[in-house]
C-alpha cells in the first residue's frame, strides 16, 4: 500500500513479484550451478554476459541486480550442500565443461625468461 495518496503502489515488491523473482532465481541458479559457476563469479560477470546467461537458461533477463544477488546466494547454498553430500546425484554438475563459455580464467602475464 502506498504511504500517501499521491504515491504509486510498489508492484516490484509485491508478494507476486517476490514469488516471480524467486522462481526466476531458482531457474537461473540451476543453470549456472550445473555449469560450475560460483556465486562470486556470477556477480563479477558484466551485465551483457548476465543477460546472455539468462537467455541461455530460457529465462527473461532480470531487470535488477536484486535477482542476481538471490541467484548468487542460491549458488553458495547449493555449493555448501553439494560439499556435504558428494555422493548424491544432485551434487553432480552436468555441464561443468561449459563454464569457460561464461567465466573466463584470468590471463597470466608472460614470464620473463632468464
Amino acid at each position: 500500500m502506498p504511504d500517501s495518496a499521491d504515491q504509486a503502489p510498489d508492484h516490484a515488491h509485491s508478494d507476486a513479484a517476490t514469488a516471480s523473482r524467486a522462481t526466476k532465481a531458482r531457474r537461473l541458479a540451476g543453470y549456472a550451478w550445473s555449469r560450475d559457476i560460483r556465486g562470486a563469479e556470477l556477480l563479477d560477470l558484466p551485465a551483457s554476459t548476465l543477460r546472455k546467461l539468462a537467455r541461455a537458461a530460457d529465462t527473461n533477463p532480470p531487470s535488477t541486480g536484486e535477482t542476481w544477488q538471490v541467484v548468487a546466494d542460491l549458488l553458495d547454498q547449493k555449493d555448501a550442500w553439494a560439499a556435504r553430500n558428494p555422493g548424491h546425484a544432485g551434487a553432480v554438475r552436468t555441464h561443468a565443461d561449459e563454464k569457460l563459455l561464461w567465466v573466463k580464467p584470468p590471463v597470466k602475464p608472460w614470464a620473463a625468461e632468464s
